[in-house]
This record gives C-alpha cells, sequence and structure tokens, in this order.
C-alpha cells in the first residue's frame, strides 16, 4: 500500500459508493492502519491510497479523556452539521504543509463499520474535524480547497519550492 502525494490524480476523483464488504475490505482497513500509524497520521481516505471507493480510517485518541477511537467508516455522510471552529490542519498527502481551517463545530456522521452495522456518530471534539477532512477525501476535495485564495497561491509556491529543493537532492 503507498500513500499517494498531491499531485496525484487520484487524490481529486469523487469516490464510488461500496457496495460489498468482505474480507478484502477488512484486510485494506489493516493496511490502512498500519500505513497511517507508520506515518504518524490519524486519519486516512481510501484515495490517498489510490482506491476510488467511499471509506476511510481513523485512529483518534482523546486528548481530555484518553479515549482511544480506531474507527473505520464506510459511505460515511455527514447528516447534521452545527457551529463553526477554526483548528490547524495538515494531511499525509501534502507533507509538511499545516494551515487553519474553518470547519463545522459539531457534526454527526451516519456509516456502516466493518460488519456492515449501519451507526451514526455523533461528535465535537477534535474527532470532527478530522472527520470533515477525511470526508472530504472522498470527493476529490483536500484541505487547501478550504483556504483563501491567497493561501492556496502561498501553498502552492511553497509546494513547488519545497519539490525544486528535493529533486536537487
Amino acid at each position: 500500500m503507498e500513500l499517494k502525494i498531491y499531485g496525484d490524480p487520484v487524490l481529486r476523483k469523487r469516490c464510488d459508493k461500496v457496495n460489498k464488504i468482505d474480507e478484502k475490505l477488512r484486510a485494506t482497513a489493516e493496511e490502512m492502519f498500519k500505513l497511517m500509524k507508520e506515518k504518524s497520521g490519524i486519519g486516512l481516505a481510501a484515495p490517498q491510497v489510490g482506491i476510488t471507493k467511499r471509506f476511510l480510517a481513523v485512529d483518534y485518541t482523546d486528548k481530555d479523556s484518553g479515549k482511544r477511537d480506531k474507527l473505520f467508516l464506510i459511505n460515511p455522510v455527514i447528516v447534521d452539521r452545527e457551529g463553526t471552529e477554526e483548528a490547524e490542519e495538515g494531511c499525509l498527502s501534502l507533507p509538511g504543509f499545516y494551515e487553519k481551517v474553518q470547519r463545522s463545530a459539531k457534526i454527526s456522521v451516519r456509516y456502516l463499520d466493518l460488519d456492515g452495522k449501519s451507526l451514526t456518530l455523533t461528535t465535537d471534539s477534535f474527532l470532527a474535524v478530522i472527520l470533515q477532512h477525511e470526508i472530504d477525501h472522498l470527493d476529490g476535495i483536500l484541505f487547501i480547497d478550504r483556504l483563501s485564495r491567497l493561501k492556496r497561491e502561498l501553498f502552492k509556491k511553497k509546494w513547488q519550492k519545497s519539490i525544486r529543493v528535493a529533486d536537487k537532492q
């Protein structure tokens, strides 16, 4: 399993619904969690590993309670949103770039788990930010798309510079 980096066209594709939950999907979930941990990430969407299906993995530990949520969401849909807040985001597919992004403060997400059970998760913690970020990936949206035009242009210049520096090494 290979992490796709900004510029790869798969990151801009809208993903198709998952129609079958089987052992192959469960194995993919485990591979995604492993890759996410190796890369020190907390969320990973299918297109980030080249799969254009609607599923994502989250490995999140709440800073206040210490509770760990290892989630695999299939066909997630945000069914309710409340308020707004700004939080710093990064992305495994845009390594080294971080910026504050405006998101809904509280969300409810309906999804299927790996057993095919329909669940709804309501959260107003940083998990809400993570889920919105990863669900955006399923629609071909990157967090830089949520920035002002000026900040997007600055990102593109920094990205091009980082590529030139990497090419010289």
